[in-house]
């Protein structure tokens, strides 16, 4: 029985039903005849409550009637079998007995009324931020391995008996593998199963590492390979896993949760340091600060297999069922460069990654050679190196990347209040920012330790302000299909451009300050402090590229948006839409045109 609800709901007089209304009247007439041999009133089984002659009446408007309410009728259907009640779409059964008292409570599957009443939200709420929680931790693992090597860097150069310009080739190595291995994970992540490839990216690196911790010092190309190996695994989980988080949230949780998963950078990092520097002094080996994040990469990857659901891409955004890639690779690379807010966020996030690049790498080592300038401690001439350095950074790293996200996270969501842009103009204060500090650490650190540590604690708050607003701009200026893509492009651009030659290339220009100067320890303090001033430099271009993120970001938000909706209207509709089309007119749903009349009123969407 098509399009029963046609009508005006405000009783305009006269039906402006469909081609099927002459087998309505069918229908109810042979339910009047039966129902007058059967010695009942017919008039019961000629309409029902609360509705007008012949379907005319209150109910949902579209083409096959006139403006109805937009939400479904709690009114009778009468049929040869009896009458049935609609109810509207939801938990529970959809179609029930009517008893003698429309109004009154009718047995159904559910609980009984005033009973505990399940709540399947809660319970799917539940597993969505336990799902991001897991992979926030494998975010912390991927961080903490990276700077694992840094916080032992010393005691690698005394080991393996290299200058910066090696120590500074094993980040780089690492990093050069890490970008050209992201956009192959991304197009793999649009298309297949997304948490299968962070798990065995997570078992791959784990394994790695745990056997570049038995290399021997004559085979330092080997633990140079090793690095390359480790950043081919941790690409796989940078690329993929923030489009699974933008696809269990949306809008200001999604900021929330991107925001923890980023804070998982400046947490990871300081944790680095820390286990790096503290396991080797507990071991009496360095080998060892090598052997802590494979065995708990091993469990992690594990949590994921088992806890975090596949997420359908594009589910937060209300889409008739599960997206996949329509177009090809080739398609999708030219629209990313073609959108200006995600090509200057991405070269202003190339210049974040210049900066914690080089200062992860260097900052711990420079600090040491001043207090050797000072004459506040000896020069490391025997294994383990003193660890207070990459302690007291690494502490700082953590707490900054805590306050940074909170303090970005927060900005954002209270100027948003007051402008569309404030995303990108939040990032470009603190980029502009951090570099006034950044440059005042190589002024501190030659009288005072205590002020440069000063100096990098306001200088990090404010960099790692804008790690989980950028990710949220990308959210918004590219539709669920291209996410991973462009997550992985973003990725190779701020890698080729930022952290992949930085480190080595600070170390290049400081060995070769010092070949042109005497030996001493005073100029291997200046050669390294000159090399990293570029730093503060590369982060106002970022903040310039952030400004210029800023003029476009409306007009490119409002494009995404617009792609979205359309392909919302070519998707098939399937029952689980219901919910987010109920606002449709019935007849209009293109499903119509091809299932059963039995099918007018859907199962609910459980």
């Amino acid at each position: 029985m098509m399009c029963l609800e046609g009508g005006s709901a405000a009783g305009s007089g006269g039906a402006a039903g469909c081609a099927d209304e002459d087998a309505e009247d069918a229908a109810v007439a042979v339910a009047v005849a039966v129902a007058a041999a059967a010695g009942q009133d017919p008039e019961q089984h000629r309409r029902g409550p609360g509705r007008g002659w012949a379907g005319v009446g209150p109910g949902r408007g579209g083409r096959c009637g006139g403006a109805g309410s937009g939400h479904w009728p709690h009114d009778e259907v009468q049929t040869l079998s009896g009458s049935v009640q609609r109810v509207p779409p939801g938990p529970g059964p959809t179609v029930v007995p009517a008893g003698p008292d429309v109004g009154a409570p009718t047995a159904s599957k559910g609980p009984a009324p005033g009973g505990p009443q399940p709540k399947p939200g809660a319970q799917l709420g539940r597993a969505r931020v336990a799902a991001a929680a897991i992979l926030s931790v494998g975010n912390v693992l991927n961080y903490l391995d990276r700077y694992t090597v840094a916080g032992v860097l010393l005691d690698i150069q005394q080991h393996f008996g290299v200058k910066d310009r090696g120590a500074g080739l094993l980040q780089s190595v690492f990093i050069c593998s890490f970008m050209v291995a992201a956009p192959i994970f991304g197009y793999l992540g649009d298309r297949f199963n997304r948490k299968v490839i962070l798990s065995c990216g997570i078992f791959f690196w784990s394994a790695v590492t745990f056997s570049s911790s038995f290399i021997t010092q004559q085979y330092f190309w080997l633990l140079v390979l090793s690095r390359g190996l480790v950043g081919i695994g941790e690409a796989s989980y940078s690329t993929i896993a923030p489009t699974i988080i933008g696809d269990l949230f949306n809008k200001n949780t999604r900021t929330l949760m991107l925001s923890i998963f980023y804070f998982a950078i400046p947490l990871g990092s300081g944790l680095g340091y820390i286990t790096g520097s503290s396991v080797k002094q507990v071991a009496g080996d360095w080998h060892w600060a090598l052997r802590v994040s494979p065995v708990m990469g091993m469990i992690t990857g594990t949590l994921i297999l088992l806890f975090v659901p596949a997420a359908r891409r594009g589910h937060v955004e209300q889409l008739g069922g599960q997206l996949k890639a329509r177009t090809s690779w080739l398609r999708d690379m030219r629209a990313l460069i073609r959108n200006r807010s995600y090509v200057f966020s991405s070269l202003a996030t190339s210049a974040v990654s210049f900066a914690t690049g080089a200062l992860g790498m260097w900052i711990p080592l420079y600090l040491h050679r001043a207090q050797v300038v000072q004459k506040t401690t000896e020069t490391c001439s025997n294994q383990p190196c003193e660890t207070r350095d990459s302690l007291i950074f690494g502490a700082i790293t953590c707490f900054t990347g805590f306050l940074g996200v909170i303090t970005g996270a927060g900005a954002t969501r209270w100027c948003r209040l007051k402008t569309q842009r404030a995303d990108p103009l939040v990032c470009a204060v603190g980029m502009l920012g951090s570099a006034i500090f950044i440059c005042l650490i190589f002024v501190a650190a030659k009288t005072s330790i205590l002020g440069a540590y000063i100096c990098i604690f306001i200088g990090e708050t404010l960099l790692f302000s804008n790690w989980a607003i950028t990710a949220d701009i990308l959210m918004y200026v590219v539709i669920p299909t291209r996410r991973a893509t462009a997550v992985a492009l973003q990725s190779f651009t701020s890698h080729l451009l930022g952290d992949a030659g930085s480190p080595y290339l600070v170390g290049f220009i400081s060995d070769l300050i010092r070949q042109s100067t005497r030996e001493s320890s005073l100029w291997e303090f200046l050669s390294l402090g000159y090399a990293l001033m570029l730093c503060p430099f590369v982060v106002v271009l970022g903040g310039m590229f952030f400004l210029a993120t800023a003029l476009f970001f409306l007009s490119d938000r409002a494009k995404a948006e617009q792609q979205v909706s359309r392909l919302d209207s070519s998707m098939d509709i399937s029952p689980r839409a219901f919910k987010a089309k109920a606002q449709r007119p019935l007849c209009e749903w293109p499903w119509q045109r091809t299932v059963g009349r039995q099918e007018l009123y859907p199962p609910s969407a459980s």
